[in-house]
């Protein structure tokens, strides 16, 4: 695919989808991101349009004038989400709401309006940025590591639907990243009397000493360059941490409770 290719980023004012906006307009794409609030982002080194994931309307609006002015769109990069921790039992209903909504239903609804448009190009890839949280149910982000599942599960099915095409899609899940996911991240509030309490504390210390030890964001928007210039995409990829990218592959061959307690030991949990 030649680099003068239109690259649409969902999330693109900060972490990843700043980094990979970047990254690739360096490297000659034409580059436009989304954020649901672009105002605040004046001098963007590249088109933001504004999208509110929970906004279907906003979408469609975005997207027409991506069309307006650039007449195509080669890759969608789905990377726009959000995080959140706490313990299952004690999680407000709204805001489990949005993360469903910001991490699995936005994204199908962007790629619902983009293929229509690839089909008309009758070319066209789209990447979805998971995570490795979603290849295992993480204590305290239940339902952000379900959010990303579902959104493999997801890209999964896609893939074989689009067999008969000639767009491709995939998901790249980053493990641990220095962003600033944990400034955005929802939370369920620490209580001193839950019987979470101390489990959850600590917990919250090991999400944010993760992220500090991660991997730089350049390392992802790398990533995304090589999935955009090969030619046939596999269903999953993933960046991060070695013991991170290794563990999928330690969950499929030790024993379930083994692998069950051996994650309980690297969160410290009893």
């Amino acid at each position: 695919m030649k680099n003068s290719c239109v690259v649409l980023i969902t999330g693109a004012s900060s972490g990843i989808g700043l980094a990979a906006g970047i990254y690739l307009k360096s490297r000659g794409f034409e580059v436009v991101g989304t954020s649901r609030n672009p105002k605040k982002y004046p001098n963007h080194p590249f088109m933001l349009l504004p999208v509110d994931l929970q906004d279907n309307a906003s979408i469609v609006n975005a997207l027409s004038t991506l069309m307006a002015t650039h007449k195509r769109i080669d890759v969608l990069i789905n990377n726009a989400g959000m995080g959140m921790a706490g313990p299952m039992e004690e999680l407000d209903e709204t805001a489990i709401d949005t993360i469903m909504d910001t991490n699995l239903k936005g994204p199908i609804l962007v790629m619902q309006h983009v293929l229509k448009i690839m089909h008309q190009q009758q070319s066209g890839r789209l990447i979805n940025i998971a995570s490795l949280a979603g290849d295992n149910g993480l204590p305290f982000r239940s339902i952000y590591s379900a959010s990303k599942a579902a959104l493999m599960r997801v890209t999964e099915s896609l893939r074989l639907e689009l067999r008969h095409t000639k767009i491709q899609c995939t998901t790249l899940s980053p493990g641990s990243i220095q962003t600033p996911i944990a400034a955005n991240r929802l939370y369920a509030p620490l209580i001193e009397t839950s019987k979470y309490f101390v489990q959850y504390k600590n917990a919250l210390k090991d999400m944010d000493a993760h992220v500090d030890k991660g991997l730089a964001p350049i390392e992802v928007a790398k990533k995304i360059e090589k999935l955009i210039k090969t030619k046939k995409l596999k269903p999953h990829y993933s960046v991060g941490l070695f013991l991170e990218v290794f563990s999928p592959i330690i969950k499929f061959f030790l024993p379930q409770l083994a692998y069950e307690n051996l994650l309980a030991s690297f969160y410290n949990l009893k």
